[in-house]
């Protein structure tokens, strides 16, 4: 059966669609090919609307923005469709995230909240495709984190057949799945944030750009700067890394207004400034992940890591995670067969498929729920399909 995934998730670039064949079943296994992925970017005004509706909107602007961007969804996956000559009948569900929001994990004094935009009914009235949306919400309801979600695909996908592998995420946040090998004893899949990956870099080039540029292409404004091994490790002082999984964050820690401060109190005089302040923050994310790995997930067996997402299109970033790792072999998601931008879309279009099926789609040690839960709302298609 064909299924479409729809992700946005953290980042503010636009909306991953993939299309996947998944074959199998719960208990004799799940057989998948990527038949096409597409991304669809944010237009200069979108990206906009959501960076402010996140820092300050109103209902109304919440409630435009919902039905927008449930459009904008709709849109990407009808385009997939119609590029792969695919009816839409063809498909058996949507699985789509949504932009979030706001994300506020679990703390010891009240249970955690998550918020994904993009109307599902919107989504399935424009396609009549069926679909399953709010994944991460019953994880939340249950005490975990919702989040990481993928990790589940990741297990079911990605797992090297006789050793322990790391699967590193780079998008607006960084996360890192440590997954299993697929033969011999069974282990618990571990999986966390490790901080922020592209939100901070991304902030800090718009801020020096005025907008003008939206991310660090190749890493040339990281590359012509200079390290502030000072500022480093203040920005490591933060108390999320000394956190232990499970453990989740967002913009609303790592995001624009963090950089805003920081631009502020440095005040980076010019060009130079500035691109010392990308590279610094660029060397953050790499020392966040470094730190992470030291921790909790090299001491399990790693026998590679494969760099995900957007960022890891960052030779820099990457060059720089790889520095903090060696001597483990940090490859791009080519050597598994994997389109580095299109994991988590996949990730989604296998939820629906799990929720289709009563499989539960939470990994209990990486979200810290009470349970295996069922994820997801599910909004019919055209004729109550």
């Amino acid at each position: 059966m064909k299924y479409l995934g729809l992700m946005s998730g953290t980042s503010l670039d636009g909306i991953d669609a993939a299309l996947v064949e998944i074959e199998g079943d719960p208990l004799n296994g799940v057989v998948w090919s990527l038949l096409a992925f597409r991304s669809r970017p944010f237009t200069g005004e979108e990206r906009a609307r959501l960076a402010g509706l996140i820092e300050a909107g109103s209902a109304r602007d919440l409630c435009l923005v919902h039905a927008d961007l449930g459009e904008a969804f709709a849109d990407a996956a009808l385009q997939l469709l119609a590029e792969t000559d695919t009816p839409p009948g063809a498909v058996a569900a949507i699985g789509s995230h949504g932009q979030t929001l706001w994300h506020e994990p679990p703390s010891a004094r009240r249970r955690g909240a998550t918020l994904q935009l993009g109307d599902p009914a919107t989504i399935a009235e424009r396609t009549g495709i069926p679909v399953v949306s709010d994944l991460r919400a019953r994880d939340v309801a249950a005490g975990g984190h919702g989040a990481p979600l993928v990790c589940f695909a990741d297990r079911l996908l990605l797992a090297h057949p006789t050793e322990g592998r790391a699967v590193q995420n780079l998008g607006g946040m960084g996360n890192v799945t440590w997954v299993p090998p697929r033969r011999g004893a069974r282990h618990e899949l571990l999986a966390f944030d490790t901080g922020p990956a592209n939100a901070l870099i991304d902030a800090a080039v718009e801020l020096a750009t005025s907008g003008a540029e939206t991310y660090d292409r190749d890493g040339g404004r990281a590359a012509a700067g200079h390290v502030d091994v000072e500022l480093l490790s203040e920005l490591m002082d933060h108390p999320f890394f000394r956190t232990p999984p499970p453990r989740s964050t967002g913009r609303e820690v790592f995001g624009r207004p963090y950089v805003r401060a920081l631009a502020d109190r440095r005040a980076p005089a010019d060009a130079q400034g500035w691109a010392d302040l990308i590279a610094t923050l660029t060397a953050f994310t790499a020392r966040s992940i470094g730190d992470a790995y030291r921790r909790w997930v090299l001491p399990r067996g790693v026998t590679d890591v494969v760099l995900v997402g957007g960022g890891a299109r960052n030779p820099v970033l990457a060059g720089m995670i790889a520095s903090e790792l060696a001597p483990v072999p940090v490859v791009g998601g080519g050597a598994i067969g994997m389109d580095v931008d299109a994991r988590e879309a996949v990730g989604f279009a296998l939820l629906a498929w799990a929720f289709q099926n009563a499989v539960a789609g939470n990994e209990v040690g990486a979200t810290g729920a009470a349970g295996p839960r069922l994820l997801g709302s599910y909004t019919p298609g055209k004729g109550l399909a």
